[in-house]
């Protein structure tokens, strides 16, 4: 039934959604008080709020475990974008001065896919904010951030490997791909593209190999996308990548073509404890970011 026009306009109250975007992130009504330093009584109680308010639950509930509901998760991304441009606002009329300098990992293929729309986005919004970026694969960027070198990472890794604090930000599938109208997966052995230790894409690809003992041959070996497109173009080899990364030029290689399905893997988005505000408002451009790109396909506006 819907509201009378001369109803009060619902009005969602940003710290809410901050205590429900911290339990969808760290599954724990514990774990989130303490992230937003609240008490975990005090977080309960903002949740059956805000689920009165809306008319739904959001959260799954066990003796272990806390997920979210459909509605849950498509509040979640709601949220996350409220948030960021509640953060966006205060930055541009409150505290347009905030400057400083963010330090941000990325591989080569999230960098050229991720970064440009929402580093444009951010710098728009917060044009006193220095950004340094590094290019490097995730194992190496997972140390950097551990010793401190870096303030935001993205990285990709297996669902069993995730630490405490990690944030999953996308999950997606490792498909083959090949030159369109190549031959290269017809040869034998395969000619593969790797990207070099430490990638979970090599892991698990050449792990799809060994399954089912297709004997292979590592033809290119680069940790640069654009290396890898090269190889894969010019139909030297095949290789693995994200499903969403690919592009319009290359072809997905699966089962029918005899190359088996490595699986799936997880996009992380590590920041430091304690980030200052450009940190902060950084990590939440990028959590917008790719919910615009789960809703449209692309990470800009």
């Amino acid at each position: 039934m819907n509201a009378p026009l001369n109803h009060p306009l619902l009005m969602l109250d940003p710290d809410v959604l901050r205590s429900f975007v911290a339990i969808a992130e760290t599954g724990s009504f514990t774990a989130a008080a303490a992230r937003i330093y609240r008490t975990p009584s005090a977080v309960s109680m903002q949740i059956k709020r805000l689920e009165e308010q809306l008319g739904v639950s959001v959260f799954l509930r066990d003796a272990r475990n806390v997920s979210l509901t459909h509605d849950g998760e498509i509040l979640l991304g709601y949220a996350r974008r409220l948030i960021a441009l509640n953060r966006e606002t205060i930055s541009r009329f409150v505290s347009p001065d905030v400057s400083g300098v963010v330090r941000i990992g990325s591989p080569s293929d999230y960098g050229e896919a991720v970064l440009p729309g929402v580093l444009k986005l951010f710098a728009q919004s917060h044009p006193s904010v220095t950004v340094d970026v590094v290019i490097d694969e995730s194992a190496n960027l997972t140390k950097r951030f551990a010793s401190g070198h870096l303030d935001i990472a993205l990285v990709s890794c297996a669902r069993d490997s995730l630490e405490e604090g990690d944030e999953v930000v996308m999950t997606d599938d490792i498909v083959w791909v090949g030159a369109k109208g190549g031959q290269a997966h017809l040869l034998d052995p395969l000619p593969v593209s790797m990207w070099e230790d430490g990638c979970i894409w090599r892991e698990k690809a050449l792990a799809a190999l060994d399954r089912v003992g297709r004997t292979y041959r590592v033809a290119f070996m680069t940790s640069h996308s654009a290396g890898q497109r090269a190889a894969i173009l010019s139909d030297l080899a095949i290789a693995p990548m994200g499903r969403s990364f690919i592009g319009s030029d290359l072809q997905i290689l699966d089962e029918c073509c005899g190359i088996p399905a490595p699986g799936a893997y997880q996009l992380l988005l590590k920041v430091a404890a304690n980030p200052s505000a450009p940190v902060c408002a950084v990590s939440d451009h990028f959590r917008a970011g790719f919910e615009r790109f789960s809703q449209t396909g692309s990470f800009n506006a």
